[in-house]
């Protein structure tokens, strides 16, 4: 009995890819876009990262696919409307990455807070050899407001870790119940969180409704010493009105973790800016939480394509759907 082709467009350590082999047959293993395009006329699933656009073109090449397997969170990058019209299975990698990318976001709090990256720089550049004067002090975590916009695992795991160091967690979501372990994190309307809080801390799904999410507008509403955080999707933010806001110094700066487009052009602005701390989407860049993606990416790309229930669609009503 043949197994069921897939394009692995991830690359996967030796040993994963061989267990995969038991199930599947990759026809092409690795993140070389012509080649993924080549095959997708007889994949019946692919494996690729959440950043590799699956839209309306690309699953045209596809007539047989039956499921996008995202290495990820997120599912932007999917064309959902199409996927589900077709009966194509769309899965993620969630909860596996929470607390990484929730230590990236608490890390970026205290770098601010302490101003490690200015003092870093102060050092390295000499200035404290030659006993110039230091940066400007930081300022204690400890009584200062967090607002989180997006209160899913991720947003609540960021909470968790706030609230060990004193901060004052408020929140905005969709869901306004109360979180066990969080009852003292209090929901508010955006508008209020952005007029109340210290740092900004953005934590949804990019979709139309979230697209440009924060913009000129909302960053008005921010006090002119607030933070603001993007661990999220980058689109999530408008970048030109961010851009202003900072030059401008309407808010204190930001630290983003995603940018839009990823990766930058050389001169996006934002990469000069004193005020601005800029990584390259490292999220969830560890050993452990990569290793757990690849294998829950792989668990679901398998579950399709042998007929069982993956661990993880955002689009399950497709599943039910088929005889």
């Amino acid at each position: 009995m043949s197994k069921p082709a897939a394009v692995i467009a991830i690359d996967l350590p030796a040993g994963l890819l061989e267990d995969l082999r038991r199930s599947v047959t990759p026809i092409v293993t690795g993140p070389d876009p012509a080649a993924v395009d080549a095959a997708l006329p007889r994949a019946e699933g692919i494996l690729c990262s959440a950043l590799f656009p699956m839209d309306g073109a690309r699953l045209a090449l596809a007539p047989n696919l039956r499921v996008i397997a995202n290495f990820g969170v997120g599912y932007n990058n999917v064309d959902l409307e199409a996927a589900t019209a077709r009966g194509i299975a769309v899965c993620t990698t969630p909860g596996v990455l929470s607390g990484a990318v929730a230590d990236l976001t608490m890390a970026l709090i205290l770098a601010i807070a302490r101003r490690l990256f200015e003092n870093a720089a102060y050092a390295r550049g000499g200035g404290w050899a030659r006993r110039e004067p230091p940066p400007a002090l930081g300022w204690d975590p400890a009584g200062k407001t967090l607002g989180i916009v997006g209160f899913g695992r991720i947003g609540q795991a960021v909470a968790l870790r706030a609230r060990a160091f004193g901060m004052e967690v408020i929140y905005h979501d969709l869901v306004t119940a109360p979180v066990e372990g969080l009852e003292d994190c209090r929901p508010v309307p955006l508008a209020e969180l952005l007029e109340l809080a210290d740092v900004v801390s953005l934590h949804v799904n990019l979709d139309p409704s979230t697209h440009h999410l924060i913009g000129a507008a909302e960053l008005a509403r921010m006090k002119p010493t607030a933070w603001l955080i993007n661990t999220a999707r980058g689109p999530v933010v408008d970048q030109a009105a961010l851009r202003e806001a900072l030059a401008s110094r309407q808010i204190a700066g930001a630290a983003l973790d995603v940018l839009d487009p990823e990766p930058p052009a050389a001169d996006e602005p934002l990469l000069a800016m004193e005020n601005v701390i800029v990584l390259p989407h490292i999220g969830s860049a560890t050993v452990e939480t990569r290793a757990a993606m690849r294998d829950l990416a792989v668990r679901n790309l398998v579950a399709v394509l042998t007929g069982r229930t993956p661990p993880a669609c955002v689009n399950p009503a497709v599943l039910q759907a088929r005889p």
